[in-house]
């Protein structure tokens, strides 16, 4: 488990997978980025893991623009935690993140004084 601070930034290498196919992962350097819902991850390492998307989703940038990506499920895994979450699948020019759900799914927070993971209370 590599997880590195950059000014501020939080990266971490975590395994993503097919829940259909959990044998199969790979393993990805991401930003932790826990304002954004949803996890980013390159269209061509979803497809090759036979992730299917299931929609397509409506996102507003901050300059106001919006733009369409299409969004499907995959699973990761980041030391003994795995979970499964919703997953935008990135075009050429975006930023490879880890959003909000899948740390939920993870059971993970993200600590933002110290920028690292630290376990997520569960309640039920």
């Amino acid at each position: 488990m590599k997880e590195e601070i950059i000014i501020g930034l939080t990266k971490l290498d975590i395994e993503i997978g097919n829940v259909a196919n959990p044998e199969v992962m790979v393993t990805l350097e991401v930003l932790i980025d826990s304002g954004a819902i949803y996890s980013v991850i390159p269209s061509p390492i979803l497809k090759k893991l036979g992730i299917k998307p299931r929609e397509e989703q409506v996102f507003r940038l901050a300059d106001g623009s919006k733009i369409v990506r299409n969004k499907g499920t995959a699973l990761f895994k980041y030391g003994n935690k795995t979970g499964g979450a919703d997953v935008i699948f990135g075009e050429k020019d975006d930023s490879t993140l880890l959003g909000a759900f899948t740390l939920e799914a993870l059971g993970l927070a993200l600590n933002p004084l110290k920028r690292e993971l630290i376990p997520l209370p569960m309640v039920l």
